[in-house]
C-alpha cells in the first residue's frame, strides 16, 4: 500500500494511493448539516459548506447536501435518502453536543447496523488537544447498511479538523463495507 499526504488544519494526513494493484474507489459523499435554527432560515449554515470543500479537497463526489432540524425521524430521514441516492459516506454536523436538542447520535444509533467506537474516540483525543469542551463531544461513526454515516460536530471548524482526524480509515472503511475486495 503506498501511502500519501496532504496537510489539513496544520496537520499531515496520510491517504491510501492508487496503484496499478490497488486502485482507490472514488467516494461519494452525502451532507447533513443539523440544526433548527439554519432549517428556520434564522442563520446561514456554515457547517455544510465548510465539509463539501474538505471532501472536495479529498477528492470526493458530493452526492447530496440536506439541511434537517434536530429532529430524529428527520435526521434518520435524511441519512436513509442519501444511502438510497448512492452516498457510500454521510458525513453529519451538529447536534453531537449535551443540549437536550442534540439528537444526532441517538438517531443514527437507531438505524445503524454496528457502531464504530474508534472514530469517536480518535475525534476526541485529538480535539482535547485543542479545546477542553471536546470531551462534551459525542461524534461517532456507525455503518449503516453499505454506507459509513460520521457525525461531526456542529462548529464548521471543528467539523473540518474532526473529519481531518479519521480521514484516513474512511477509504479502507468504505471499500470493506461495499464489499470491494482489500488487501486485508
Amino acid at each position: 500500500m503506498i501511502l500519501g499526504s496532504i496537510v489539513l488544519c496544520d496537520l499531515p494526513i496520510y491517504i491510501r494511493m492508487a496503484d496499478e494493484h490497488n486502485p482507490v474507489m472514488q467516494i461519494v459523499v452525502g451532507i447533513i448539516t443539523i440544526s433548527d435554527r439554519a432549517s428556520k432560515g434564522q442563520y446561514d449554515d456554515l457547517g455544510g459548506p465548510a465539509l463539501r470543500e474538505a471532501a472536495e479537497g479529498y477528492q470526493w463526489k458530493i452526492g447530496g447536501e440536506t439541511l434537517v432540524a434536530d429532529e430524529k425521524r428527520e435526521i434518520q430521514r435524511a441519512v436513509r435518502e442519501l444511502i438510497r441516492g448512492g452516498c457510500q459516506l454521510v458525513l453529519t454536523t451538529g447536534g453531537t453536543g449535551v443540549a437536550p436538542r442534540d439528537v444526532t447520535p441517538e438517531a443514527v444509533r437507531e438505524i445503524a447496523g454496528g457502531e464504530l467506537p474508534g472514530f469517536g474516540e480518535v475525534m476526541r483525543m485529538e480535539s482535547m488537544k485543542i479545546t477542553p469542551n471536546a470531551i462534551l463531544s459525542r461524534s461517532l461513526a456507525v455503518a449503516v447498511d453499505k454506507a459509513l454515516v460520521i457525525c461531526l460536530p456542529g462548529k464548521p471548524k471543528g467539523a473540518v479538523e474532526c473529519l481531518g482526524f479519521v480521514v484516513g480509515a474512511i477509504p479502507h472503511c468504505v471499500e470493506v463495507l461495499q464489499e470491494v475486495p482489500t488487501s486485508c
